[in-house]
């Protein structure tokens, strides 16, 4: 139970510190806090491997290493907007589909690794991967111009901002941002059930006459599959109609979900989780590409950094009713069912927002066609105010 608390404080506090990982990308640039980030990761892993109880894992790995974690996630996902803009969508791809690999390939090294030489000295040799990405971090070098640092001159960046700046709440006063922001979070109060609960539900359904393990490999391979197809699909749909990527996403994830407890048969199981995992690799890659579209370039890092916080609470909270339910009805049929309805509703919340994102488009355009048309007819009025101050003095200069 406690080993549990440690893994658990260590996802949730990943996500919960995105809203602030958020405001320090806008402060201080992706660079210096991926940098900053992957250093304080390292020293949380590495801190960790010293340890002889439980008790200081929950600082060293749960909060420090996995605060590292988030400050070192967040910017890779914002750079991408920096340097790509036609491809964003298979970049996106490309990037998060290394996460897959390593979803299918660590768990084998670890295994191997511990033992081999231990859990502490698996820590160890796992801190050189933290290592590179401390590396990696300094080759992010921000090529779109910040429009708030111009207005504020070269010497804001040594200045403390005004509130509105460092907490920048304007993205919610967009519609369509707002819709996601609400939807995305009801989509994930089911949306982990399965790959939290799905080892336990295999065993207890077939015991160890399978390994379960498979199952794992198989999200693993699609996952990145299907980071890769619907990235580069992603790059074809305009605007913000890339959201019904994740509208299809999350049917498939919820009718996926409401199947688990149909499958009698192995290998049942196996198609289960080849189709949801490549529907997964589809909502996750174009997270950053929907982001863009609906707040731009300048406000994409809090966007981001906002949804992953609101993320957190789902996140935590859905798994736990699952296991709930099962040690109440003693199966997790029910919750397995259960799971599949909230991505279905979110999914469904999702496909408003091309519809919202176009009218606000439409507002913003009526705007700035009413702002050229006041300069105008001001530019007008100047023009004529000396037109008419001459005409009476040529009347006056023809009388006398």
């Amino acid at each position: 139970y406690s080993a549990a608390w440690v893994s658990s404080l260590s996802m949730g506090m990943v996500f919960f510190c995105s809203p602030i990982v958020s405001i320090f990308t806008d402060l201080f640039g992706c660079r210096k806090v991926a940098v900053i980030g992957a250093a304080l990761g390292f020293v949380g892993l590495l801190s960790s491997s010293f340890v002889s109880t439980i008790e200081p894992l929950y600082f060293t790995y749960g909060i420090l290493f996995a605060c590292g974690c988030s400050f070192a996630y967040q910017p890779s996902l914002v750079i991408l907007g920096h340097y790509f803009k036609k491809h964003l969508g298979l970049v996106n791809g490309i990037v998060t589909a290394g996460s897959s690999l390593f979803t299918v390939s660590l768990p084998f090294l670890l295994r191997v690794l511990i033992d081999s030489v231990g859990l502490f000295n698996t820590l160890r040799v796992l801190c050189i991967l933290m290592f590179v990405l401390f590396l990696a971090g300094f080759t992010y070098k921000p090529v779109v111009s910040n429009a708030k640092d111009k207005e504020g001159g070269k010497k804001s960046k040594f200045r403390f901002r005004p509130e509105k700046q460092v907490f920048n709440f304007s993205v919610f006063k967009v519609k369509s941002y707002r819709i996601w922001a609400f939807g995305i979070p009801t989509a994930l109060f089911g949306y982990f059930v399965p790959y939290v609960h799905l080892m336990k539900h295999v065993e207890d359904r077939f015991g160890n006459s399978v390994q379960e393990e498979v199952l794992l490999l198989c999200l693993g391979i699609t996952s990145g599959i299907g980071r890769l197809i619907f990235g580069r699909v992603a790059d074809y749909i305009p605007g913000a109609k890339k959201v019904y990527l994740q509208v299809a996403s999350f049917f498939f994830i919820g009718l996926m979900s409401m199947m688990i407890p149909l499958c009698h048969v192995f290998g049942g199981l196996i198609a289960v989780c080849l189709f949801m995992g490549l529907f997964d690799g589809c909502f996750i890659c174009i997270m950053a590409p929907i982001a863009f579209e609906l707040v731009g370039a300048q406000d994409v890092s809090q966007a981001i950094g906002f949804l992953l916080g609101l993320m957190s609470i789902p996140m935590t909270v859905g798994p736990p009713i699952a296991g709930l339910l099962r040690d109440r009805l003693g199966t997790y049929d029910v919750a397995f069912y259960l799971a599949g309805v909230p991505p279905l509703i979110g999914g469904a919340i999702l496909c408003i927002i091309p519809w919202a994102h176009k009218r606000h488009k439409l507002r913003e355009s009526a705007k700035t066609a009413d702002g050229e048309t006041t300069e105008k007819m001001l530019e007008n009025e100047g023009t004529s105010v000396p037109d008419a101050a001459e005409k009476p003095a040529k009347e006056m200069e023809s009388g006398i």
